[in-house]
């Protein structure tokens, strides 16, 4: 094994109980694993890499990654989105829904997804697809080859093929109803246990299994009980997006009369391996009428919520807050899930959106959302050789470039990553020892072949569109454009 030291005029280093900045600093690493963080490494080095003016700090992890082609551009203008393509019709269901993708193109867009992750400082991702295009939901055959992806490019994932019970259909006259196949759903669960089995500890570490239940109004009680077993048999992290709409939570009420929260933990499925995306319509909410202690709940479980500020934002939602949750010990992490996968975005959008909750700039600080993309994300996987730069810990790392004309003055690296950085700013990322993308390139791969690709994949999925809308209306008609073409 090798031996590697990484320079930066500001390390953000882990002194066992939070991150500090240390300046002029300096990480070694052997192998897959951090030896030295300081200054003055005495031991022998095969390898250099000075980073120069630049924040060498741990990589992000991303607990709700997008895992695909951006599908949210198609319905940030065009609405309602269930009349655009983004809820299955009823005669859609009744003809037979089919693959929008070829298992070649799903394959690509999980690999176009990797690399825009890793691009973006991401050195851990749980990815997040759209169903909207699928047969039905993810399958094994797919995933194994995800593995295979994600390992080539370097990314540290968490894998396992989504599954559901039901999906959201609109009938011709507007109104809508669940379509329900619970053995479908079950199958779902089999092979994703199947999956964990084959495939948690692959590739050296580097590929880790989770499971994936759908959106909570589409699970069955019999598919979340099932899966919460599933779970804690197995010891790996379950994912259930959940609290996301107002829709969504008076759906669960509706059916069970209980929050979606209290309805999970009826049924066993709150606890430490519980990740939550968005956790924004819980009971204190201001557009929630309905009482109930939903942070109560969370806190007592242990269950991590999965803050995507920038997508629930583009809908027009907001965490009330993020400030007050963490306050109440609840327990946060950061999610991308959208187009860009910008975790540095997210957290500059999400510190002003908290403080505009709470109508306070003290509500909540750079510190707090950096921790949360590094240290509790890194905590909600029980990893705590993940998220931060210590002795023992993975060879996860980033160089954030400082030195760019347009990152103005700096005082506080991290402060200054947060106001005027972006993910385009990350330079180079080592994971797991390994070189995965130096100065923006990653090796072998030729980014703008893979742009085109992207782009013309995109283009055959928009096309589709018209099958699966409601009362199929030609693609001009789905997708209008902001001004008309001249």
């Amino acid at each position: 094994m090798t031996t590697t030291r990484v320079r930066a005029s500001h390390v953000i280093a882990w002194d066992g109980t939070s991150h500090r900045t240390l300046t002029d600093g300096e990480v070694v690493f052997r192998g897959d694993t951090i030896l030295f963080v300081g200054r003055g490494y005495e031991g022998p080095v095969d390898h250099e890499i000075d980073g120069g003016r630049a924040v060498l700090g741990p990589g992000f992890i991303d607990l709700n990654a997008l895992g695909d082609l951006d599908t949210t551009v198609l319905a940030f203008d065009n609405q309602p989105d269930w009349a655009k393509g983004r809820t299955w019709p009823e005669d859609y269901v009744a003809a037979g829904p089919v693959e929008m993708y070829s298992d070649d193109e799903q394959t690509f867009k999980m690999k176009y997804a990797f690399a825009q992750l890793i691009r973006n400082g991401i050195t851990t991702a749980l990815p997040i697809t759209s169903m909207f295009y699928r047969r039905w939901a993810e399958t094994y055959d797919e995933f194994a080859r995800s593995a295979e992806s994600a390992a080539a490019l370097g990314i540290r994932a968490y894998l396992g093929p989504c599954y559901m019970t039901g999906v959201e259909v609109v009938r011709a006259d507007g109104s809508f109803f669940t379509h329900w196949d619970e053995a479908r759903g079950l199958k779902g669960l089999a092979d994703a246990e199947r999956y964990i089995r084959d495939f948690d500890g692959a590739h050296g570490g580097l590929i880790r299994g989770m499971l994936a239940p759908d959106r909570i109004e589409n699970c069955t009680p019999e598919l979340i009980r099932r899966s919460a077993q599933a779970s804690a048999d197995m010891g790996v992290p379950v994912r259930l997006h959940c609290c996301q709409s107002l829709d969504e939570f008076d759906a669960i009420v509706a059916r069970y009369d209980m929050t979606p929260l209290e309805w999970l933990s009826s049924l066993g499925f709150l606890g430490p391996r519980a990740l939550l995306p968005h956790g924004v319509y819980v009971t204190g909410h201001s557009q929630v009428a309905r009482q109930g202690d939903d942070v109560g709940l969370l806190r007592d479980a242990g269950a991590t919520l999965i803050h995507c500020p920038l997508v629930l934002s583009r809908y027009g939602g907001a965490m009330e807050s993020f400030a007050r949750l963490k306050a109440a010990g609840v327990r946060i992490g950061l999610g991308t899930d959208t187009f860009p996968p910008d975790m540095v975005e997210n957290m500059r959008l999400g510190i002003s959106l908290c403080r505009v909750a709470d109508k306070s700039v003290t509500a909540c600080s750079a510190a707090d959302f950096y921790d949360a993309a590094t240290v509790h994300a890194a905590d909600a996987l029980g990893r705590p050789d993940l998220g931060r730069l210590a002795a023992g810990a993975r060879a996860d790392m980033t160089l954030f470039d400082l030195s760019d004309f347009a990152l103005g003055q700096l005082i506080d690296p991290i402060q200054t990553m947060m106001l005027s950085g972006t993910g385009r700013d990350f330079r180079t990322s080592i994971i797991n020892g390994r070189v995965v993308m130096q100065d923006r390139q990653l090796p072998g791969i030729d980014l703008a072949a893979w742009h085109d690709r992207a782009q013309a994949q995109f283009d055959g999925l928009i096309a589709k569109y018209p099958l699966r809308t409601l009362h199929h209306p030609p693609v001009e008609e789905i997708f209008r454009p902001s001004y008309p073409a001249l």
